[in-house]
């Protein structure tokens, strides 16, 4: 029962990953391109650890926090870079 539940939550998380995609590609502002990364990001995350609970394999619960880190990092110097124009200070 649990697998079929993880594998509709991983077709559930490749559908937001296609509509965040969508916004990404279309914008309008750079704001919204931003948030659409991140999101991105966050399924990208999410569709690691699930496929981890899946094949049950701890590895890919590691690539989601390394992944997890760099997206945030990611994420700050994107929008330090929007507001101020320079990413280090």
């Amino acid at each position: 029962m649990i697998e079929i539940a993880i594998l509709i939550a991983l077709h559930a998380t490749g559908l937001a990953m296609l509509l965040a995609l969508w916004r990404l590609v279309r914008g309008p502002t750079v704001p919204d391109r931003i948030l659409a990364l991140d999101t991105l990001n966050i399924d990208a995350i999410l569709m690691l650890v699930l496929y981890g609970m899946h094949a049950r394999s701890q590895v890919h619960f590691e690539a989601a926090l390394i992944l997890a880190m760099f997206g945030f990092t990611g994420t700050v110097v994107l929008t330090r870079y929007v507001l101020r124009r320079d990413i280090i200070e």
